[in-house]
């Protein structure tokens, strides 16, 4: 499993734990990855749509998109 992989694994736990949404920076730091890490897997995870997206001024939420 590749760096990006194990990333979207931990933010998913993460997102699934917190819900009141973190920004790209708090997600990196908890995953232990570089911003850049985190910014490719939640790119992923938008894409697939399973994480949905605040934008609050320069800031972006992320929270794990419920069903």
């Amino acid at each position: 499993m590749g760096k990006v992989e194990q990333t979207i694994v931990n933010i998913k736990r993460i997102l699934l734990e917190d819900t009141r949404g973190l920004t790209i920076q708090e997600l990196a730091d908890l995953c232990k990855v570089s911003r850049v890490t985190a910014g490719m897997a939640l790119m992923k995870l938008e894409g697939m749509g399973e994480v949905d997206v605040r934008v609050i001024g320069n800031c972006k939420l992320h929270y794990w998109k419920s069903t």
